[in-house]
């Protein structure tokens, strides 16, 4: 069945209800012919995350589980659309259809006349809804009620055929189209997904948005890449009292690579944001080794010094306190190693201790003096 198909790190039918929910959905019915194990794992699953669904087997359940004080908001079976829509319809009232002009870009949407097709989503009063479950019969759900919104005069959305040549709207009918629309997604989202500053924003993400989509078929979860991010980082403090920095450097870069690709597909698994500590994790090990660095140089206080500066500015990133400044003002852990990386290649571990520690206090300066109001 399309719904089982893996998309994004879970099945492609718990990534619709996640959709749905995003969109304020306050209560989700998934249509099903029968229960199956993975159905009832992703009810879980979702369920745990704080999401009301149920699963429905008949009209009769159907009927007596709809609101009728709301309007309904149907996804077709296999559809991907991009949140945006979701958003779109959700803001309108009464029957809203999404549509994409009849072309042979299109080909795959079910045909609404001589001039659209349906694009798998459509919002429904309880007006339209019961009326076409009382009339419905073997009729097929979908396109019964499709067709009843469209006679409903409903407002069309239409789609650019660029949304579907994008893979940002799509019917998926495999697991080679799953997996060609989920990396296609999350390459196209790169930028919308760095929030980060410095080189994290620049440079790791763009590192972290080529590993994200080999990672993706592995069903890693990312809370384990994040803890992989850790470890790494940790190896990393290891080496650098070992009197090793330069190799220090490349496995704490690394950590904060992983931590990136875990916020990626978390958040293209529709899965809240982390955070928590545990985001900040692999960036606080990082700056532990710069201390760690400084005391093996005999600089001690010069590397607890810079630490606890790029600390600050951690902190004023994760927490979105950075008044205005730009991305690239922003000294964060990233932009602190591979500064040092380079001072430590061209003049030793002091001088990288040094001009990193510079940085630094431009940075919380340019923090400190940007007009919030700019």
């Amino acid at each position: 069945m399309r719904a089982g198909l893996h998309f994004a790190g879970h099945s492609l039918v718990e990534y619709q209800v996640r959709q749905a929910a995003d969109a304020g959905a306050t209560h989700i019915l998934i249509l099903v012919s029968a229960v199956t194990p993975f159905l009832s794992q992703a009810v879980d699953r979702l369920t745990a995350d704080k999401i009301n669904v149920s699963l429905i087997r008949d009209m009769v359940s159907l009927v007596r589980e709809a609101p009728r004080d709301r309007d309904m908001l149907l996804i077709a079976d296999g559809a991907i659309i991009a949140q945006n829509h979701f958003v779109s319809i959700s803001q309108r009232s009464g029957n809203v259809l999404l549509a994409v002009d009849d072309s042979r870009v299109s080909a795959p949407f079910e045909r609404i006349d001589g001039q659209h097709r349906w694009a798998g989503l459509l919002r429904a009063t309880p007006e339209v809804l019961f009326g076409t479950l009382d009339m419905l019969g073997d009729w097929d759900l979908e396109l019964t009620l499709m067709r009843a919104v469209v006679q409903a005069g409903a407002h069309r959305l239409i789609v650019s055929q660029e949304d579907i040549l994008e893979g940002r709207v799509a019917l998926i009918d495999s697991q080679a189209s799953a997996d060609l629309v989920s990396q296609g997604l999350l390459s196209k989202g790169s930028d919308a997904l760095s929030t980060d500053g410095g080189a994290e924003h620049y440079i790791l993400s763009h590192a972290a948005t080529r590993l994200a989509p080999m990672l993706l078929r592995t069903q890693v979860p990312a809370s384990q890449i994040r803890i992989g991010g850790m470890a790494l980082s940790t190896i990393g403090v290891v080496a650098a009292a070992l009197g090793w920095p330069v190799f220090a450097i490349l496995l704490m870069l690394g950590g904060l690579i992983l931590s990136l690709t875990s916020d990626r597909l978390g958040l293209l698994a529709r899965r809240s944001h982390d955070t928590g500590w545990a985001a900040l994790a692999p960036g606080i090990i990082a700056l532990i080794g710069f201390t760690v660095i400084g005391s093996e140089a005999g600089a001690l206080m010069d590397g607890l010094y810079l630490s606890l500066l790029v600390g600050v500015i951690l902190l004023a990133v994760r927490w979105r306190r950075t008044s205005f400044a730009k991305p690239w003002a922003l000294f964060t852990p990233g932009s602190a190693l591979l500064v040092a990386l380079v001072a430590i290649i061209l003049s030793g571990v002091n001088a990288a201790l040094a001009v990193a520690t510079l940085c630094a206090i431009g940075s919380i300066g340019t923090i400190v003096l940007t007009d919030r109001k700019s």
